[in-house]
């Protein structure tokens, strides 16, 4: 190393500058940011020396302000509603290899169902000005979401509709989902289901509660005889106090089946179960929702509906690049049909008694 490169990083222990490549190599700034920028500029010597001060400085040039500079960085951003979900896993692990063939990084953010924290991961990212933005929203329709769009930023709902047209979504029919699931149960012989899930702000739980009524009106069941029992959170701890809630209940109100809103909550009723010496399903069948890994490996194999995860995700990055590349890009919703998978949590046709 040159005395007049041990100068030039002595002063400071911060990483060296696009200057102090120039200083080492005694070229100007110019010619530093040719060589970085369009090579085949500069001569095959000074390029050398260049590279050479580069190396022996440690140089890492700043790719995020270059970026920058250009108009947009060269990432993604999927914005999901619940970290704690192996779910939305699956989705971003649909979206990040769209992304990587695209040549884009992906950034993975969780909103953790909260409409703030939403927001402040919103904002956060249009001040990085990523090149599109995938989201799984708390409220599809909140005011925050518009700006983004006003921005001129691609932004496509994952899981939810837009009913403005105003953006594009991949969405599953989840009062589809919850009609699968009720029929299902009514099928094996049950005349006294719980629905188990919330809170009611997630439009998700909604559709799917709504699509059980449906099918329990359908079969003449008796309204209060498919018992809602709310839930803060989707989580596995909310499944079992929800169990704990269901023991409760006198004999006659008792059901004898159950459907969760998602699978945490389903694992959780059935850990509940379990550990109280109920038999599942003869004592009370369950049914989940998403069909993620763990509901096939639980101790009694949970049935489940499922939402094709990773296309979710392969079909919202399709969408977002193609608006970030194509000035004349049309809006469009890609639906998809959620599938019944039926395991041991829910056993076979019999009569249950009402």
């Amino acid at each position: 190393m040159t005395q007049q490169m041990r100068d030039s990083r002595a002063p400071s222990a911060k990483d060296p500058s696009v200057k102090d490549v120039a200083a080492a190599a005694g070229v100007s700034l110019g010619t530093v940011s040719n060589v970085l920028n369009r090579p085949s500029t500069v001569s095959a010597a000074t390029r050398q020396r260049v590279e050479r001060a580069m190396s022996e400085l440690g140089f890492v040039r700043n790719e995020s302000a270059r970026q920058l500079r250009a108009g947009r960085s060269r990432a993604l951003a999927y914005v999901m509603l619940d970290g704690g979900n192996p779910f939305f896993h699956d989705v971003a692990a649909g979206i990040e290899p769209a992304a990587e063939a695209a040549g884009l990084s992906l950034f993975v953010c969780n909103s953790d169902g909260r409409a703030d924290r939403e927001a402040r991961h919103l904002d956060l990212l249009v001040q990085q000005r990523v090149q599109g933005i995938l989201l799984t929203p708390v409220d599809p329709d909140a005011p925050h979401l518009a700006e983004i769009s006003r921005r001129g930023i691609p932004l496509v709902m994952v899981g939810r509709s837009n009913r403005a047209g105003d953006r594009c979504s991949v969405t599953v029919d989840d009062v589809s989902g919850g009609r699968i699931a009720a029929e299902h149960l009514v099928d094996r012989g049950h005349r006294r289901i719980a629905f188990v899930g919330g809170p009611d702000s997630i439009g998700q739980v909604r559709d799917r509660l709504r699509g059980a009524r449906e099918i329990w009106a359908e079969y003449g069941r008796l309204a209060e005889d498919l018992i809602h029992l709310p839930t803060e959170a989707l989580t596995v701890g909310e499944g079992r106090a929800a169990g704990e809630r269901l023991a409760g209940l006198p004999s006659r109100r008792r059901p004898t089946a159950a459907f969760c809103a998602n699978d945490l909550l389903a694992l959780g009723l059935l850990q509940h179960a379990v550990s109280v010496g109920l038999r599942v399903p003869d004592d009370l069948a369950i049914i989940g929702y998403d069909d993620i890994d763990f509901a096939a490996a639980a101790a009694v194999p949970l049935t489940s509906v499922r939402q094709p995860r990773r296309e979710l995700g392969r079909t919202a990055a399709r969408l977002v690049l193609d608006e970030a590349a194509d000035p004349g890009h049309r809006h469009e919703e890609a639906a998809f049909a959620p599938v019944l998978v039926a395991r041991a949590s829910t056993g076979t046709i019999r009569s249950h008694a009402g």
